[in-house]
């Protein structure tokens, strides 16, 4: 009922202690508290939650419009809803390396498990769009070292995210990761890769763990996590997925309202109210509300 058992904290070690091993970890995207309740449900390793998402479910454009407590306000409504570790985008860390100091530490209070920070331009783009442009590699590490010198639990993953594959090429790729490894960061997200033998590089490059993201419609096939674990990924995202399928979902019944007047066709597509109340632990909530209401005064 409300909300997880697993503190923050623990969450966290956990999360760490299965990073270590080496396994491949799934972290579909969960764009609001209740996708991420069926995540867990469905027997996943973790919560993505995208800045995309997070813009998109604002209405917004993904070119760093959201601010920090927009996107940590969220991020604790959805990280506190699951037993799982989330892991937030923070986009470029909300300004200098003092932002990105208060971001880490805002991202520790809201109950992430770990964030990544990536050396775009501010203003940023989309990862799989053309005409990024990315920062020098100083600035870059002063983001990341900004970042590890604020966090306050060790086990609170800050992940280096590089940009620089679509600007300069890969060899660009594999030097930023490096560096960005050697300022602290505890593992590293190229994105944008072109192909399996471009993560296998970065994978041999750097001693962190890398994540690889399967953002449909981008600059990267659509590996499955068989093809992924084969070259050493350590973590893989799906960050808009579950939000492009519920909006096409909708897309579809509003068309068909329009069409038909009514949604008796597409009842067998929608999650029974029996499922919603099962995944929301109605009856846990009727219980307390017994247990609370529902008493006698001993004579």
């Amino acid at each position: 009922m409300l909300y997880a058992t697993t503190s923050p904290a623990e969450k966290r070690r956990l999360f760490r202690e299965r990073l270590a091993t080496g396994e491949l970890l799934r972290f579909p995207g969960a764009f609001n508290p209740l996708t991420a309740r069926l995540i867990e449900r469905k027997g996943f390793d973790g919560v993505y939650i995208s800045g995309a998402v997070l813009s998109a479910d604002l209405g917004l454009p993904d070119i760093g419009l959201t601010t920090l407590s927009e996107v940590a306000g969220r991020s604790k409504q959805i990280a506190r809803m699951t037993e799982l570790p989330a892991i937030v985008d923070a986009d470029t860390g909300f300004g200098e390396p003092m932002n990105v100091a208060r971001t880490i530490q805002e991202l520790e209070d809201a109950g992430l498990a770990g964030t990544h920070i990536e050396d775009q331009v501010n203003p940023k783009r989309c990862g799989h769009l053309d005409g990024k442009q990315v920062v020098d590699e100083q600035t870059a590490l002063k983001r990341i070292r900004a970042a590890v010198d604020a966090r306050r639990d060790p086990n609170f993953l800050i992940m280096a995210r590089t940009d620089i594959r679509a600007v300069d090429g890969l060899d660009a790729a594999i030097d930023r990761a490096k560096a960005l490894v050697d300022a602290g960061a505890d593992a590293i997200f190229p994105e944008a890769m072109r192909d399996l033998n471009e993560f296998e590089a970065v994978r041999r490059a750097v001693d962190v763990p890398i994540l690889a993201n399967m953002t449909e419609f981008g600059k990267s096939e659509l590996f499955t996590t068989e093809q992924l674990a084969s070259v050493g990924v350590n973590i893989v995202i799906w960050p808009v997925s579950l939000l492009r399928m519920a909006v096409g979902a909708a897309e579809r019944a509003l068309d068909t309202l329009n069409e038909v007047g009514t949604l008796s066709s597409q009842l067998g597509e929608m999650q029974h109210r029996a499922d919603l109340y099962d995944l929301i632990d109605y009856e846990g909530y009727n219980h307390f509300d017994n247990s609370v209401y529902t008493f006698r005064i001993e004579k």
